[in-house]
């Protein structure tokens, strides 16, 4: 890697995370780190145009949607081209839905990190998975904070990105109170500043350090008999929120 180091960040809706950290790279709460390269999965992400007004050359920001390659491997090289023509040496996928192609992962393995609105637990049970984002995520704690007989708070998370949807290591962690009159609106409005502050930190630590650690549970996020209401609160929310 450089001295400076190339950023890029992947999008698929409004960029207002992507917003943040271009700016904390401009101020220097990231250090070292340039953002150089902006892809979005879908030509009408509202997060396109900030970009431009922040800055960002147009032959810089692209769209590269899965739809438009006949198999993921296609659609790996096109990202692998577009980030190695600009040097890109740390990825930042900012609402990005799309499944990342396994090539992109291998060459940017431990250097391409996801944030994510809800509590993580690689490997068991969590509030990741397909289909569990944006407001789908915060209906899903409502309800299972409301379900069970235990203290139940949510977090903001950062985690490496794997093979499948929120399965990589955490790194990050931000923790957030429910309120007793919080819905999935209201908790989405609340957890998204904890998301920009967290991806910040985690890109400046990683400018720092080169590498970030794991952060594992002592204990599972989700006990034995809180499984079924769990898989009760990821229905309720896909249909609650059928379009995320």
């Amino acid at each position: 890697m450089s001295d400076t180091l190339r950023l890029a960040i992947f999008i698929s809706g409004g960029g207002t995370t992507m917003l943040e950290v271009i700016r904390a790279c401009r101020d220097r709460r990231i250090h070292h780190t340039e953002p150089a390269l902006i892809i979005a999965s879908r030509p009408g992400a509202g997060g396109i145009q900030k970009a431009l007004d922040e800055g960002m050359k147009e032959e810089n920001v692209l769209v590269l949607s899965r739809k438009d390659y006949k198999t993921d491997d296609a659609f790996g090289e096109a990202i692998l081209a577009a980030c190695t023509e600009r040097r890109v040496d740390v990825i930042a996928q900012c609402g990005w839905l799309a499944l990342t192609p396994p090539a992109v992962i291998a060459a940017y393995r431990d250097r391409i990190f996801n944030q994510h609105p809800g509590p993580l637990d690689s490997g068991r049970p969590d509030f990741g998975g397909q289909g569990m984002y944006g407001k789908r995520v915060h209906a899903a704690v409502i309800y299972f904070a409301r379900r069970i007989p235990r203290p139940f708070h949510t977090e903001a998370t950062v985690h490496k990105v794997a093979e499948e949807y929120d399965r990589g290591a955490t790194i990050g962690i931000s923790r957030v109170e429910i309120s007793p009159e919080d819905d999935a609106e209201s908790l989405a409005r609340r957890v998204l500043p904890y998301e920009h502050r967290l991806v910040i930190d985690t890109l400046a630590r990683y400018a720092m350090y080169g590498s970030l650690p794991s952060l594992c549970r002592d204990t599972p996020l989700i006990q034995d008999d809180e499984k079924e209401i769990l898989a009760a609160a990821k229905v309720a929310a896909i249909e609650q929120y059928p379009k995320g």
